[in-house]
């Protein structure tokens, strides 16, 4: 209230703005990088067979093991898998976008504005959904002596969903 009005014209009248998007994982299927059915359909993936004798977390959660393989056993041939559809989650994504910005009179009929806007302000890594793929190959009606063998990127993230923190300012002219 006592600072000179060129500096409240300065500090006063600023406008901030956010987004918060949350979101859980979206449900993937694991899947087998062959046919152990014989059937012919490239359309939809066969998916694997549990593991009896798993125990344990199927979820490592990191990006190098979002889930863990061991949980699966490849189903025998001309059969299909028991794991189920969309039974597993991929990760979960969080950003938070702010925007920062304030009008300037010139004139009567002339304004400037200036903005700041930082998106993915945390600078929050989100990841895509993991390598679904849990055996590129194993036995099949056609090669039943075929061994499984497991991927090598089975449950491994190899990219982001969304980009990392960006920046830009802009200034505008109303008349």
């Amino acid at each position: 209230a006592h600072a000179p009005r060129s500096a409240q014209r300065i500090v006063n009248g600023w406008t901030l703005s956010g987004i918060v998007t949350i979101q859980s994982g979206f449900p993937f299927s694991p899947q087998l990088g062959y046919n152990p059915t014989g059937n012919g359909d490239t359309r939809n993936p066969a998916r694997p067979q549990l593991n009896p004798d798993f125990h344990g977390s199927p979820y490592p959660g990191t990006v190098n093991q979002w889930f863990n393989p061991a949980a699966f056993i490849a189903p025998a041939p001309g059969t299909f898998g028991n794991a189920g559809r969309d039974s597993m989650i991929g990760p979960g994504l969080a950003n938070a976008d702010l925007s920062v910005s304030k009008n300037f009179l010139i004139r009567e009929r002339l304004r400037t504005q200036f903005r700041a806007e930082y998106f993915n302000v945390l600078n929050h890594a989100n990841f895509t959904t993991p390598n679904a793929v849990v055996f590129s190959t194993g036995p099949t009606p056609a090669k039943p002596t075929t061994a499984q063998v497991l991927s090598p990127t089975a449950g491994v993230i190899t990219a982001t969903a969304t980009t990392s923190r960006q920046l830009q300012f802009g200034l505008k002219i109303l008349f």
